[in-house]
């Protein structure tokens, strides 16, 4: 059965008995799904280095109206100093 002490301290996991057999049959399982994998023929395949290349497909970021100060404040409830002030929200 697979050892998994490494795995847990690495993991920063605190588990018992019981759980350490049970992660370890889990493991133990997905690791004789992918040994299917060692099956496949991949000689003549190139290793994908990269991702397709892909455009861009939102808009172009550009500034369209300008406001200023004393417009963005108008509505604020408070305001001090040319900032909106807020609640505190440390104590």
């Amino acid at each position: 059965m697979l050892e998994i002490n490494g795995y847990e301290a690495m993991a920063m996991l605190d588990l018992d008995e019981a759980e350490r057999k049970q992660l370890a049959m889990h493991i133990e399982g997905l690791k004789e799904s992918f040994s299917a994998l060692d099956s496949v023929d991949t000689s003549g395949i190139l290793p994908l280095v990269s991702v397709p290349q892909l455009q861009n497909v939102l808009r172009e970021d550009v500034a369209d109206k300008m406001m200023s100060r004393d417009e963005i404040l108008k509505n604020a409830p408070e305001q001090y100093d040319g900032y909106f002030q807020v609640p505190g929200t440390l104590d």
